[in-house]
């Protein structure tokens, strides 16, 4: 793996670490959950081939600081996190971007606000559940979520988020992705620290994120939607069939389900260099 360049920038109410590798064209990876850069050491090496590949940790994940630990957390100013970035590695040109998860709501809130300096985003499995007809069910799971994490703490609380975005049916319980190589293992290990301010914070404002549909549908020849092949059935898969059957635009699929880019990288980004040419 290629050691990356790394810096930081500061950004109001944080100090933002970033990672870049390679030369071209800016592309931006933008990651979810607590995974932050090094979610895309899998990717980005092969990816540097044809970009200048940056990523960052989101404000109050790993090395990112947020000047307020307590501080509330809203898409918008994430995207200007992002925004950010763009402007100072790509200040002249519209830049790609990738996101995944809550990652990917970032980028769809980027693309919507400041289309200028947007080429393309291929958006994976973005939960913005209040697009769906269902949305006051899923108001309901993050109330449990967040009743449960105040009552009865973590993991309980994981426990029940994941029940929420299982199958309709399934009822084992939370799985992790299994045969993962030693440095993918020890990854995961590490980013278990920033489970409380994910599910505490990120989680209840990103998933309410009610995005502006009608604005992204005038930009969906940029807009790539992607879901997992492993994902059928799941609530994460569902918001974005709904956006690509709403903007009658080809839904994608990656190899893996939600977290396909821990669990098949190489496929994973294979894909994804199509699709940011398609």
């Amino acid at each position: 793996m290629t050691e990356p360049t790394t810096g930081s920038l500061r950004v109001p109410g944080a100090t933002l670490h970033y990672e870049v590798r390679g030369r071209g064209p800016l592309l931006l990876l933008i990651p979810g959950g607590t995974g932050g850069a090094a979610s895309f050491d899998g990717i980005a090496d092969d990816l540097a081939a044809e970009y200048t590949v940056a990523t960052y940790d989101p404000r109050g994940m790993s090395a990112s600081t947020l000047d307020d630990p307590g501080a509330a957390q809203s898409v918008a100013e994430h995207a200007d996190d992002a925004l950010r970035i763009l402007d100072l590695l790509s200040p002249h040109a519209p830049a790609r971007v990738f996101g995944t998860s809550s990652g990917a709501i970032v980028a769809l809130h980027l693309l919507a606000a400041h289309p200028e300096r947007i080429e393309r985003v291929v958006a994976h499995e973005p939960p913005v559940v209040e697009v769906l007809p269902d949305a006051a069910a899923h108001r309901k799971l993050l109330t449990r979520v967040q009743e449960t994490l105040h009552s009865r703490g973590l993991m309980p609380a994981m426990a029940e988020f994941a029940a929420g975005l299982r199958k309709d049916g399934e009822t084992a319980g939370p799985r992790a992705p299994a045969g993962l190589p030693p440095q993918a293992a020890a990854r995961a290990e590490r980013t278990m620290a920033g489970l409380p301010y994910f599910v505490g914070r990120i989680v209840p404002a990103f998933m309410s994120y009610v995005p502006d549909v009608d604005r992204l549908a005038a930009l969906s020849d940029r807009l790539v939607l992607v879901c997992g092949e492993d994902s059928r059935g799941e609530l994460p898969y569902r918001p974005a069939a709904s956006l690509a059957e709403r903007f009658a635009t080809e839904l994608l699929h990656f190899p893996g389900g939600h977290t396909g880019l821990t669990t098949h990288p190489a496929g994973f980004g294979e894909h994804l260099r199509k699709a940011l040419c398609a």
